[in-house]
C-alpha cells in the first residue's frame, strides 16, 4: 500500500475540516472592541471545551474584513488599523465553509460625547422568556444601529448561566461548567447581538460554587468578552473618555476551597478598588455588580452590610449611578443622602422573574420605582445627562411606593 504524500494529506485534512465545519453549528462573537481594532472569536458548543480562549483549534480560519483576507489557527483574531465609528462587515470560513458572519461598528474616538449600552441581569435560563427578551434586545439594537448613538456593548449583572433543577435527589445539572450548557442559555438567544457587540460580564452567585459548581467560574472566564481580552473577576474599561466602567465581584465564588466572600475589606479586590477608582478621570464613573445594597425584595435582603466599605470609594470617585441584579425585578433607588447621592438600578429579570408586590416595603428600602416584569435596560449618555429605560417584550408598568405609574426614561444628571 502506497502512503499518501504531503500534498494528498493536506487535501484530506482540508476536506475533513470542511466536513466538520459544515456539520457543526458555529457561533461568532465580538471578544473585544475599540475605535481602531476588533477581536473576533468563534467556536462550537458541542462539548465540554469547544469554544473560548482555551478551546482547541477547529482548523485554520479565513477572516474577510475591511478589504483584507486574514488567517488564524486559534479560534480568535485581532484586526487592527480600523477607522473609528465605522461599520465593518465580516465573514469567517473554515475549510472553505462559512461558519460565521456579522458586522461590527468600531467605537467612537475620544473624546466621545454620546454612548448607548444595554444592561441585563439574571438571564441565563434557556427558557422562552429569556428568548423573548433577547428578541426585544435585538429589535432595539437594530432600531439604533444606523443612528449617531448606536448600542456599543452589553453589561451583564450576573447569574449568566443557571443550572437545570433535576429534582430533589438529582440536584442541579448543566450549570455552565461545560460549553454545551451555554448553547441554549447564551450563544443561541443572543447569536445576532454578540456577533456585533461585546458582552461584558459581572459574576453572580449562580456563576460558581456559591450556589452551583466551581467549574462554572472557569467557563465564565474562558467564554466571555473582556476588555483587552484579559479575563478577570473584576476589571475596568473606558469608553471614549466619557465613561469608565468597573465590573466588580460581590460573590462568594472561589477557585479552590469552600465558598467565601471575595469582596471583604482585606481582599485583593478591595485593595484594587482603592487603587483604581481614584485614577478614573471620565465624567461618568459606573460600577456594576450583582448584589444590590438597596433592595425591597421580595426575596433577597439588601447587601449593604456586606458591601458598606465600597460606598466611600464610590463617593470619593464621584459615582452617580450603579447597576445591579440578583433580585428578579426592576428597582430604582431615590437619589438622596441615604443613597450617598447615587442612583442605584436593579435589573435582575432578563430571564428569571420575581413578581411579588413590594410597594409596602419600598419607602423603608429607599426604593423610588419598581416593576415586576421581565426586562433589560437601555442606557443613553449624552454629555452630562443619562437616560435609563426599562424595555420588555410588552409595555412596562412601573410604579412608585404609592402605586402611581411612572414614565421612563429615568434621568440622572451630573452636577
Amino acid at each position: 500500500m502506497v502512503k499518501p504524500g504531503p500534498r494528498a494529506r493536506a487535501v484530506v485534512l482540508s476536506l475533513l475540516f470542511a466536513a466538520s465545519a459544515s456539520a457543526q453549528k458555529f457561533y461568532t462573537y465580538v471578544d473585544d472592541l475599540g475605535p481602531d481594532y476588533i477581536e473576533l472569536s468563534w467556536g462550537t458548543v458541542d462539548g465540554f471545551n469547544t469554544i473560548g480562549r482555551s478551546a482547541p483549534s477547529h482548523g485554520e480560519a479565513t477572516v474577510r474584513i475591511a478589504g483584507r483576507t486574514l488567517t488564524s489557527r486559534p479560534g480568535s483574531i485581532v484586526v487592527a488599523g480600523l477607522q473609528p465609528d465605522h461599520v465593518y462587515p465580516y465573514d469567517i470560513r473554515i475549510g472553505g465553509s462559512k461558519v460565521g458572519q456579522g458586522e461590527v461598528r468600531t467605537w467612537a474616538a475620544a473624546p466621545a460625547t454620546k454612548l448607548c449600552f444595554f444592561v441585563i441581569g439574571d438571564y441565563g435560563t434557556g427558557n422562552g422568556i429569556q428568548r423573548e427578551i433577547a428578541n426585544a434586545m435585538w429589535n432595539e439594537f437594530q432600531k439604533r444601529a444606523a443612528t449617531d448613538n448606536p448600542v456599543r456593548f452589553v453589561l451583564s449583572m450576573g447569574d449568566n448561566i443557571y443550572g437545570n433543577v433535576s429534582g430533589f435527589l438529582l440536584g442541579i445539572g448543566h450549570t455552565g461548567a461545560a460549553d454545551v450548557d451555554w448553547a441554549p442559555k447564551f450563544f443561541e438567544p443572543y447569536e445576532q447581538l454578540i456577533a456585533r457587540i461585546p458582552w461584558f460580564p459581572s459574576l453572580g452567585n449562580h456563576d460558581g460554587n456559591e450556589t452551583e459548581a466551581r467549574g462554572d467560574l472557569t467557563a465564565y472566564l474562558d467564554n466571555f468578552s473582556f476588555p483587552g481580552d484579559k479575563p478577570g473577576r473584576y476589571y475596568h474599561f473606558t469608553y471614549g473618555d466619557l465613561a469608565e466602567f468597573f465590573s466588580l465581584d460581590s460573590t462568594r465564588n472561589t477557585e479552590s476551597g469552600p465558598s467565601r466572600p471575595m469582596y471583604s475589606e482585606d481582599s485583593a479586590e478591595f485593595h484594587w478598588m482603592q487603587q483604581e477608582f481614584p485614577k478614573a478621570t471620565a465624567p461618568w464613573v459606573i460600577p456594576f455588580y450583582h448584589h444590590p445594597v438597596f433592595n425591597a425584595g421580595p426575596l433577597h435582603a439588601p447587601s449593604m452590610r456586606e458591601l458598606a466599605h465600597w460606598m466611600p470609594v464610590f463617593q470619593a470617585a464621584h459615582v452617580h449611578v450603579v447597576f445591579n441584579g440578583h433580585e428578579h425585578n426592576f428597582q430604582m433607588t431615590e437619589q438622596n443622602a441615604a443613597s450617598f447621592g447615587i442612583r442605584f438600578f436593579t435589573s435582575g429579570a432578563g430571564g428569571e422573574l420575581r413578581p411579588g408586590n413590594i410597594q409596602r416595603r419600598m419607602r423603608n428600602a429607599n426604593i423610588a420605582a419598581w416593576s415586576g416584569q421581565n426586562h433589560f435596560l437601555v442606557v443613553e449618555i449624552d454629555g452630562k445627562t443619562m437616560r435609563v429605560t426599562p424595555v420588555s417584550f410588552s409595555p412596562m408598568t412601573i410604579v412608585d411606593p404609592d402605586g402611581r405609574p411612572l414614565q421612563a426614561p429615568f434621568v440622572v444628571t451630573l452636577p
